[in-house]
């Protein structure tokens, strides 16, 4: 039997931002480009892979309550936790304006019509590569504000996936003067959704979303407000690893969750004409409640 090509694992980390709507929690998303070569046209939550740079030697000076042996005892891991918190702030600002960071008067101001420019300038610069975080931070007098930010999920993506991740999520509170917006480049269309009414949309077929990214909705709809559903991911002590399976599935293969019956089945073998957006349709996925969507 033909073995499934390994592919390099990446770390990366994403962050939903949370506010108080008029009809209660309400959770910023981005629509994927539909030409991205993986995905393309979901909607997903601000994030991405964690650059060299995140990873700066000297990131707890510019970092906010949060020390890397915290952040990496959090994580699991023995050390270089904090750059995934960095991870998520630098890949919200990239992809939707929005910067979880403190100066001097508290977390930043980026709506001022007098500094508006000058901060989509930075932006580009960020999105370039021609500024790390930590150089933003300097240049602006900036804390990250990591200590608001709380892990709460951690995803792997399948063997046999094109790309394969593994992600941390994060909650983070949207911050008060400033106006999010996509980049129109990695991602094309911004919304602000209830969560449960981001669910019925991808139920309906209206909404693609993959299944992290339907489960993470499905974790803060019971909350009714962005302080409830902080203060619950502030508390959690154990976050769990979630690694979906791809399997055999008649002459195609489909992905599995844990909980799914057949999550232990020989592992599918994808080929050049799998569909990954078909195949990682969260409608398609089962798994966590013994057959339901995730």
């Amino acid at each position: 039997m033909t073995e499934v090509a390994e592919v390099p694992m990446r770390d990366a980390a994403t962050v939903l931002i949370l506010r108080d709507g008029a009809d209660g929690l309400e959770v910023f998303m981005l629509r994927r480009n539909l030409n991205s070569d993986f995905v393309g046209g979901a909607y997903v939550f601000p994030g991405g892979a964690v650059d060299p740079d995140d990873r700066h030697l000297n990131l707890e000076p510019v970092c906010e309550g949060r020390s890397d042996a915290d952040a990496s005892r959090r994580l699991g891991i023995e050390s270089g936790g904090l750059a995934f918190w960095v991870a998520a702030i630098r890949e919200s600002f990239e992809e939707a304006g929005v910067l979880l960071a403190y100066d001097l008067d508290g977390l930043v101001d980026l709506d001022d019509a007098e500094s508006v420019a000058r901060w989509a300038r930075h932006r580009q610069q960020v999105d370039a590569g021609q500024l790390t975080m930590v150089d933003l931070c300097r240049l602006e007098g900036l804390r990250l504000a990591v200590d608001g930010m709380h892990y709460f999920s951690h995803w792997v993506t399948p063997v046999g996936a094109p790309r394969r991740y593994d992600t941390r999520f994060f909650l983070a509170a949207a911050p008060p003067n400033q106006t999010p917006l996509h980049d129109d480049h990695e991602v094309i269309a911004n919304e602000w959704l209830r969560p449960l009414d981001g669910i019925a949309r991808v139920e309906s077929g209206e909404l693609v979303m993959m299944p992290p990214t339907v489960s993470s909705l499905r974790a803060v709809s019971r909350f009714e407000t962005a302080a409830e559903a902080l203060e619950a991911a502030r508390e959690i002590s154990h976050v769990p690893e979630v690694l979906p399976r791809v399997i055999a599935d008649g002459g195609g293969v489909r992905i599995v969750l844990p909980g799914d019956p057949s999550y232990d089945a020989p592992p599918g073998i994808p080929d050049a004409s799998t569909d990954w957006m078909t195949v990682a349709d969260s409608r398609l996925v089962t798994g966590f409640g013994g057959g339901e969507g995730a």
